[in-house]
């Protein structure tokens, strides 16, 4: 065995906001659902130029795969460009590196006009409508969201190649404590080193633009920019009381705990969490 095994995640056009709670919300099911950003005027707009034109000089900050490795680097941006230099290097280079979690209402509130809340799920916050930005070959980690939120992840330009996995895999995908991380490598799985990754069971697709990925809260995912792109997303609380009790504990309790420790003992903390990921 030298690969995952993995589904590919269910399409949907059309759906009802009943048919969507019944087979994919309650059930923790992700999907991809084909023309829910239809009617935004986001996917005609957004072309790079226009981007540049209305922001292109605010600056920005920028991430690495250095994001999730111990050490000074650990949770913190590599660099703040201004958005328009940022943009040229995703548009004319393939490397690592990525804009992710910027808020459109706190740093380009104009652009929320052109995203339409869909009515298909209640709770929906436009405080919390995020870009993301990326150069082909970038990807993101293997990770959760730290919230707990379900997610709804819309490229509008630009193809990724998203692998989500429940986060009942999370001893097969040897997850760090005080940490919403793994660190396995889906596209290149060592299964020698990591011997329960074999029995994984996700999903991988690619997802298009103009389609939108439902990852309901706690679910793992690991993204990658087959192409240069920009995606946004949406977020909603969990509809499970436990789940959001555990997203306000992994929030106020487990990341500073985890901050701190990485700043003060960065080399034997990180060490520590790896050797609990095989228990």
């Amino acid at each position: 065995m030298t690969e995952l095994i993995l589904q590919s995640i269910q399409r949907e056009e059309g759906i009802s906001r009943e048919d969507f709670q019944r087979s994919y919300l309650k059930s923790l099911q992700p999907v991809i659902i084909k023309d829910l950003s239809a009617s935004w005027p986001a996917m005609k707009k957004w072309s790079p130029e226009y981007l540049k034109e209305k922001y292109g000089e605010k600056p920005v900050k920028v991430y690495n795969a250095n994001f999730a490795k111990q050490g000074k680097s650990y949770m913190s941006n590599v660099d703040i460009i201004p958005f328009k230099e940022f943009i040229d290097l995703v548009s004319n280079r393939s490397m690592d590196l990525r804009m992710f979690l910027h808020n459109l209402k706190a740093q380009m509130p104009e652009l929320l006009e052109d995203i339409k809340i869909p009515s298909i799920v209640s709770g929906i916050s436009r405080n919390l409508i995020f870009m993301f930005f990326g150069c082909k070959g970038s990807f993101t980690p293997m990770h959760f969201d730290i919230d707990m939120a379900h997610v709804f992840h819309t490229p509008i330009y630009g193809r990724k190649r998203v692998t989500l996995f429940p986060i009942e895999e999370s001893k097969n995908l040897y997850k760090h404590p005080f940490a919403c991380r793994s660190y396995v490598d889906v596209d290149n799985p060592d299964f020698n080193k990591f011997p329960r990754l074999k029995n994984a069971q996700g999903y991988q697709d690619t997802l298009k633009p103009g389609e939108t990925l439902f990852i309901p809260g706690g679910y793992w995912h690991h993204i990658a920019y087959n192409e240069s792109g920009c995606s946004v997303s949406l977020r909603c609380p969990h509809q499970s009381l436990s789940a959001r009790l555990q997203g306000y504990v992994n929030l106020g309790v487990l990341m500073p705990i985890d901050r701190i420790m990485n700043k003060c003992f960065s080399e034997s903390w990180f060490r520590w969490k790896e050797k609990q990921s095989f228990n």
